[in-house]
């Protein structure tokens, strides 16, 4: 009967867990090495996108008592919209450091930063439901327990194959001042229980190089792993017993961690690849990036065409709508008059047959938060690391410093509910700011860049006297009072920010209403619609149509000639022999595609089942 519960429990499981890899919020992520960037530092940066809890807890560290118990609840990243449950305890560590909670932990005070994105992976063969940890424990437990980012990947590895790991696969970015580990995560499999000796996840981390830059967005990005190079690959124990046992690794071949462990991405066919594309052209358009598929991989990290600064990731990267390529959104009928790149998210039930989707671009309306963290060598953890922290979407936030060594956040930025409009919530001034401008996008969006430009370049010119303040204070054996003055720096400049954009929120209201404009000096102007535009829908067309009958004329409607024959299907370039793809049924919605992945869930672990009865017997 035991058993017989371990199956149902855990074919429940698998059919939840394949449910949100089809509906998954994503993000995407990058990380710049010192020598890639145009000050010296490691820079790492994530954009949060999907409802995740956007309120910045600080959660304190200190001395711990023998005996005392860590409490796990899963999954807390959701905690604006969904429970969390208790799973379970661990024993607290001796001594821990104060970290940042959000939707993802960010950053903690020694200036160790983590930026996530969620790739699933082969739930059928991988997932468990027997693990303690999702991924934003481990993050937690990391930050708490890790002084640098190669610690923090051991610290979570270990963490992970003690207790258990049962959240789909999942990467995150690991960085301090001096470099960034890229670790990817997945569950020990369906037969693994706490009690079987075997560790209770496969992981693995890899360095990025100090002259390179990483970017990964929803699909596994480690590729093949060299365990000989041991200062720059870091795997968990006995990574290749279960996949040699399933017969997805034979021992004296290349070890690919991405295609064992998420061998076929979620999302539409470049969900992933088009924003790596992206991001990748910014950084380096000489290469000419080709596009690829979901099963098709860059490099792991790139060699940048100029050094790579924050303000480039903000402005350029994650502000970024695809203009000026193919798959600009920015253009096209689905942008409607206004050039507005907003493409609300489709349920399966409303899609055309054509298991396809809308472009996945870097800048989303639904992104909670987003960061842009600079992690600079010269100065202690505390004041070197200051992550540029912005809410809602990208490209309408403002992005405000925060230090390492803040030890408070004001109230609008680290409370709030998600349900209803609260103009106590800075998350909510941005929130609205973005979707106002969807009325009439050509014409807000430049003049919310404007002024979002103008308070960034403000806080950027500040750094440099707010630092010299705090580390002259550092010096003089005062990190105390180093951390109280930055944090009266960032809480006087969050709220500035707060009062700031409500204000300018208000400010759109009244001066983009009913199709017009309003200049300051009261007078308006109708903004209209583009010529093209009204062309192509038929302006006018009606009462054209109505003018010929009054005529005796007949309607242009009923004189269009007949629809001509449907265009040659596309083709595409034939792929070289060795690289070539599985065969995917374009026709197929996504709703078949969840059935059919239940089904076969629900057939993998009753053979699981069968095969647990016969080795009891």
């Amino acid at each position: 009967m035991k058993t017989y519960r371990r199956m149902l429990c855990l074919v429940l499981a698998i059919v939840l867990m394949a449910t949100c890899a089809i509906s998954a919020s994503a993000c995407t992520t990058v990380a710049v090495g010192k020598d890639a960037s145009d000050t010296g530092s490691v820079l790492v940066a994530h954009t949060c996108d999907g409802w995740y809890d956007h309120r910045i807890q600080i959660v304190e560290g200190g001395k711990h008592a023998a005996g005392e118990e860590v409490e796990i609840w899963n999954d807390p990243c959701t905690l604006t919209k969904n429970e969390a449950t208790l799973t379970g305890t661990i024993p607290q560590a001796e001594e821990t450091y104060t970290y940042f909670n959000t939707g993802y932990p960010f950053m903690n005070e020694k200036g160790v930063v983590m930026s996530e994105f969620t790739w699933s992976g082969d739930y059928n063969n991988f997932y468990s439901g027997e693990g303690m940890f999702v991924i934003a424990n481990l993050e937690m437990l990391g930050l708490q327990r890790a002084a640098t980012a190669r610690e923090a990947v051991q610290v979570m590895g270990a963490l992970a194959e003690k207790y258990g790991y049962c959240d789909g696969g999942e990467c995150l970015l690991v960085a301090d001042q001096n470099e960034t580990w890229i670790f990817e995560i997945c569950g020990p499999g369906p037969l693994w229980t706490p009690d079987s000796g075997k560790p209770g996840a496969h992981w693995a981390a890899r360095r990025v190089p100090d002259d390179q830059v990483f970017v990964g967005a929803n699909r596994s990005r480690l590729g093949v792993l060299d365990f000989n190079d041991t200062e720059n690959v870091m795997v968990s124990t006995d990574i290749k017993a279960w996949p040699t046992e399933l017969g997805l690794y034979t021992e004296g071949d290349e070890f690919n961690f991405t295609n064992i462990f998420n061998p076929n991405p979620y999302g539409y066919m470049f969900y992933a690849s088009r924003r790596e594309w992206r991001a990748f052209s910014l950084i380096a358009p000489s290469k000419d990036f080709p596009v690829v598929d979901r099963w098709h991989h860059y490099d792991f990290t790139i060699v940048p065409d100029a050094p790579v600064s924050k303000q480039q990731i903000m402005h350029d990267i994650y502000s970024d709508h695809l203009e000026g390529t193919p798959y600009d959104l920015t253009t096209g009928a689905a942008a409607g008059p206004f050039g507005n790149p907003t493409r609300w998210q489709v349920p399966s039930s409303m899609k055309p047959e054509t298991g396809e989707d809308w472009e996945r671009i870097i800048a989303q309306f639904r992104c909670t938060y987003s960061f842009v963290a600079e992690l600079r060598q010269d100065m202690p953890g505390e004041l070197g690391s200051v992550l540029w922290f912005g809410a809602d979407s990208p490209d309408t936030t403002v992005y405000v410093p925060i230090y390492a060594g803040t030890t408070e956040v004001p109230e609008q930025w680290s409370t709030g509910d998600r349900k209803n409009f609260d103009q106590n919530c800075a998350w909510w001034a941005f929130n609205f700011v973005n979707n106002y401008a969807n009325l009439n996008w050509n014409a807000m969006y430049p003049v919310i860049r404007e002024r979002k430009f103008e308070i960034e370049n403000k806080l950027f010119a500040e750094q440099a006297d707010v630092d010299a303040a705090a580390m002259a204070l550092y010096n003089k054996g005062d990190l105390a009072g180093a951390k109280k003055y930055v944090t009266e720096y960032v809480n006087k400049t969050m709220n500035d920010v707060n009062e700031a954009w409500w204000a300018f929120a208000w400010e759109l209201v009244g001066h983009y209403y009913d199709g017009m404009v309003i200049h300051e000096d009261g007078s308006s102007e109708n903004l209209g619609y583009p010529t093209e535009w009204l062309v192509e829908v038929g302006f006018g067309q009606t009462s054209l149509d109505d003018i010929a009958k009054l005529n005796g004329e007949t309607p242009a409607e009923e004189t269009a000639p007949a629809a001509t024959e449907a265009a040659p299907a596309a083709t595409t370039a034939p792929v070289e022999a060795e690289t070539q793809a599985p065969e995917v049924n374009t026709t197929s919605s996504n709703s078949t595609a969840l059935t059919i992945g239940i089904v076969i869930a629900v057939i993998v672990a009753a053979a699981a089942f069968f095969f647990l009865k016969k080795k009891k017997q």
